[in-house]
């Protein structure tokens, strides 16, 4: 099959392996966004609703991807990526049962919370890059694309679902036994990785050594990889704060409540679940023109959606808006792994998720100070210029990078193809 073809939706789908990853990620993922809501709740609880509280918890929980993020792609380098996995998700799912036996037990505490809290972003920070290197290994270059957005969808409807039920739960049965629901949920995906059959044993070999810099050596002279990357973190800082941008513009410019909030947040929600759906069945490999034109498009949208005049027209226009967002992060996400050396994709995918999440506690703060100074307008129409014209320096300067290595080299690219498409370095059969 040629790497240029349309893989339709159902060819990620036939791959046995894969079916079985995607289902244990679709549960344990529904179970992991209502913890997150849960533990907001129960944080609000111990503290008599102190907001500071809860964003302690939160960048506790995300504190980790900075400072073990890097040290999780050497990792899934070095070792074999199930194995890596069963041990990761594992080690989460005992830190939910923790937290939720506690909970019920009535003998749980902020401080504990905390540190169960730094204790889920270490073992998730060390899970992210095995996990999504993980998929071109289940499914192979011509499938990756479709993987990927398919994966993409199942986290959307978690983050749309998950929230949801924990609503609900919370209200019939309080926080602990929703603890103890996303700790039964880790063992759909222990099932689903105990249970694939790996073909490779060459995948299963002795340990090998990963340096960092190696990666990063890598990227930079790779500009198939160094487009992606470094678009992912202008955007992932400054375009995609949606959590701190719609609450604000729902409270300081829009009057509203909670309910009104949840409304736009679903808005948001849909459109990301149908771009990533849409994303999944385009099924042709991933070109960087597809990414700068929809990074262009994404912050146009988010640039006028600071501009909406009422809360319905700003409603309305958030869906396109999610929908550019999850075509911009699917592209990128699949062009890194498509174009990483597979000895080294671990450590890549590592790096794309430090500067793609990275960025929050950089961009977040950023958005609040902008906004009291500005207007929470004025942080989406920052938001999407900045986005917009990242786009079109990057694919500028990245081209030209390029057009002197042909001239002084008389090749297209030292460690990849051209920017335009994708042409194959790994050949292998998926097992379906």
């Amino acid at each position: 099959m040629s790497t240029g073809s349309r893989v339709p939706l159902t060819a990620a789908l036939a791959v046995r392996n894969f079916r079985r990853y995607l289902l244990g990620q679709l549960v344990s993922n529904i179970g992991t966004w209502m913890q997150r809501a849960a533990q907001d709740l129960l944080v609000l609880h111990l503290t008599g609703n102190s907001g500071r509280a809860v964003g302690i918890v939160t960048a506790l929980q995300f504190l980790p991807q900075t400072l073990f993020g890097l040290t999780g792609g050497v990792l899934a380098d070095r070792y074999p990526k199930r194995r890596m996995l069963l041990l990761t998700q594992a080690a989460m799912g005992v830190q939910s049962l923790l937290l939720g036996l506690l909970t019920v037990a009535d003998a749980v505490n902020l401080p504990t919370v905390y540190a169960l809290a730094f204790a889920l972003g270490a073992a998730t920070a060390v899970d992210s890059p095995a996990r999504n290197a993980y998929i071109c290994e289940l499914v192979g270059r011509e499938r990756v694309a479709t993987a990927v957005g398919l994966n993409s969808a199942q986290f959307n409807v978690a983050r749309a679902v998950g929230p949801a039920l924990a609503g609900l739960a919370v209200a019939a049965f309080g926080t602990g036994p929703v603890f103890l629901v996303n700790a039964a949920s880790y063992l759909a995906v222990l099932y689903g990785l105990a249970t694939i059959r790996t073909d490779h044993p060459a995948n299963q070999g002795r340990p090998r050594p990963a340096p960092l810099r190696d990666a990063f050596r890598h990227i930079t002279s790779t500009p198939e990889l160094l487009l992606p990357i470094s678009l992912i973190a202008f955007v992932g800082t400054f375009g995609l704060n949606f959590q701190v941008t719609i609450s604000l513009v729902a409270v300081t410019a829009f009057h509203t409540g909670a309910a009104a909030f949840g409304y736009l947040s679903a808005a948001y929600a849909t459109g990301s679940l149908i771009g990533a759906v849409c994303g999944a069945n385009r099924g042709a490999p991933p070109a960087a023109r597809r990414l700068i034109v929809t990074t262009i498009a994404f912050g146009a949208l988010e640039a006028a959606q600071g501009l909406m005049p009422g809360y319905r027209t700003f409603m309305a226009l958030l869906i396109p808006t999610g929908f550019a967002a999850t075509i911009v992060t699917t592209t990128a996400n699949a062009l890194t792994q498509l174009h990483a050396d597979p000895d080294r994709r671990g450590r890549v995918m590592s790096v794309y998720f430090l500067v793609l999440l990275g960025g929050t506690p950089v961009g977040a703060p950023l958005a609040g100070l902008v906004s009291d100074t500005l207007g929470a307008r004025f942080t989406l129409v920052l938001g999407g210029i900045i986005s917009a014209s990242s786009a079109l320096a990057l694919s500028v300067l990245i081209a030209g990078r390029m057009q002197r290595r042909i001239l002084i080299t008389g090749t297209v690219s030292g460690d990849g193809p051209s920017l335009a498409t994708v042409q194959p370095v790994e050949a292998r059969k998926p097992d379906v």
